[in-house]
């Protein structure tokens, strides 16, 4: 196994990433196996998780592939429960699991069943998987979740109403989660990525990611290893005095 940065950052931690299969949750999966964290990989995509979780393998990583559907409670409540058997408990969680639906339609152009579907997904299933995984958490003693909201709350994104309350529930419940779950030192912190250079954003259009990399202090476009040191620091021992927190990391497009 190659020598990695963060070898040793997350030894012996056993975490579960939703929305594995690819993009940032692949990179995250990723990060997280390469600093030591036997990893447990759950998506919709149930083939494409399970190519994901064989290249972990393949490096001799301990990566367990795992079907999820956010928008059904009793397969959050499946995955929860499969992941911490697998892993044998669960000392952190990424709830990166999400779909966007939403983007490039107006507030008078949005129909109530994107808007129920993004928001089930979203935010309902990050509250469901988060409780279904709060046993196992609690039990760990050093239990951290991992919340990925994203910048465009922070600023007020046009043309993706939906998506951005998603978010800005995803920031709100963070706070609120930290303090229900502080007592058995569980941390709970926010991870807010700019527009990042994945799959799921193919379909933005080129004047968006131009407006975001033109803007940023760091002026270039945003790939998902610039997202996954922050989540490794809030899965770490470095990070457990943070909690309810969200960290923006888009390159200092915004600074909130």
């Amino acid at each position: 196994m190659p020598d990695h940065p963060y070898a040793n950052l997350l030894a012996g931690r056993k975490v579960l990433v939703t929305g594995a299969a690819r993009g940032l949750g692949l990179a995250f999966a990723t990060a997280i196996a390469e600093a030591g964290a036997s990893v447990a990989m759950a998506d919709i995509l149930g083939d494409r998780v399970e190519e994901s979780a064989a290249a972990l393998k393949a490096r001799g990583f301990h990566a367990v592939p795992l079907q999820l559907d956010l928008n059904d409670p009793a397969s959050v409540q499946a995955c929860a429960s499969a992941a911490a058997q697998a892993l044998g408990g669960l000392d952190g969680l990424v709830n990166n699991g999400a779909v966007t639906d939403s983007g490039g339609r107006n507030l008078t152009e949005l129909d109530v069943a994107t808007w129920d579907r993004v928001m089930n997904v979203n935010v309902r299933g990050t509250w469901l998987m988060t409780a279904a995984c709060t046993p196992a958490l609690r039990a760990s003693g050093r239990g951290a979740v991992i919340n990925l909201a994203s910048d465009t709350p922070l600023w007020g994104a046009p043309n993706l109403l939906a998506y951005v309350a998603s978010k800005s529930a995803i920031i709100g419940m963070t706070r609120s989660l930290a303090r229900e779950l502080g007592d058995a030192n569980v941390t709970v912190n926010a991870v807010a990525p700019g527009l990042t250079l994945v799959e799921a954003t193919e379909y933005v259009p080129q004047h968006r990611h131009d407006l975001y990399r033109n803007q940023r202090a760091i002026q270039r476009e945003q790939v998902p290893d610039d997202v996954c040191g922050a989540v490794l620091f809030a899965l770490s021992d470095l990070a457990r005095f943070v909690t309810g927190q969200t960290l923006a990391v888009n390159g200092g497009f915004v600074m909130p």
